[in-house]
C-alpha cells in the first residue's frame, strides 16, 4: 500500500457537501482514509476576486499507481461538476496529489510532489494539522518548517 496525500477544495455551490461527496468517492476509488484534517476556509489564491475557498487535507492508502490516482481524482471532478474555466479560477471541486509517499514525479500531466506547497498557506495549515512532520522529498523540511517559512499571507482560518 502507498501513503497519498490528497487536497481537496472548493468555492462554488455547497461546498461542504461537495468535499464530503469528494472524500467518500476517493474512498471508494482510491483507498482507505488514514487521517483526514478539519475544513479550512481560504482567501482564493491567484485569482483574487472570487468567492473563498473551503479546503481539507485526506491522507489514503492506495494500492494504485500515481498515474491512476489522477485519472481517478479527474472522474471524480467531472462527476462532481467540475469544469475547467480559467487557471486559478472559480470551481466547484479540485483535487489536487500532494504527495505520493517520498516519489518525486516529474511529467507534463503530473508533479508530485505538488511543485506549489510550499507556497500555499492553504495547503501547509491542513496539511500541517495531520503531518507536521512529513519531509517534503525536494527541499528536506518537514511541513511545520515549510509553514514556519512561508511567505503567503492569505487568511486560512479552521471552522468549527
Amino acid at each position: 500500500m502507498n501513503g497519498v496525500i490528497l487536497l481537496t477544495g472548493s468555492n462554488l455551490g455547497d461546498r461542504r457537501a461537495l468535499l464530503q461527496e469528494a472524500l467518500e468517492r476517493i474512498t471508494q476509488s482510491i483507498g482507505p482514509l488514514v487521517r483526514v484534517s478539519g475544513i479550512y476556509e481560504t482567501e482564493a489564491w491567484g485569482i483574487r476576486d472570487q468567492g473563498p475557498f473551503l479546503n481539507q487535507v485526506l491522507e489514503v492508502q492506495t494500492v494504485l499507481s500515481p498515474e491512476a490516482v489522477l485519472e481517478n481524482l479527474l472522474r471524480i471532478e467531472d462527476s462532481l461538476g467540475r469544469r475547467r474555466r480559467e487557471k486559478w479560477g472559480p470551481r466547484e471541486i479540485d483535487i489536487d496529489i500532494l504527495f505520493y509517499r517520498d516519489r518525486i514525479i516529474e511529467r507534463e500531466d503530473l508533479r508530485v510532489p505538488h511543485p506549489e506547497i510550499p507556497n500555499r498557506r492553504f495547503v501547509l495549515e491542513p496539511l500541517h494539522e495531520i503531518a507536521p512532520g512529513l519531509v517534503h522529498p525536494l527541499l528536506g523540511l518537514t511541513v511545520a518548517e515549510l509553514l514556519a517559512r512561508t511567505q503567503d499571507s492569505l487568511t486560512v482560518r479552521r471552522l468549527q
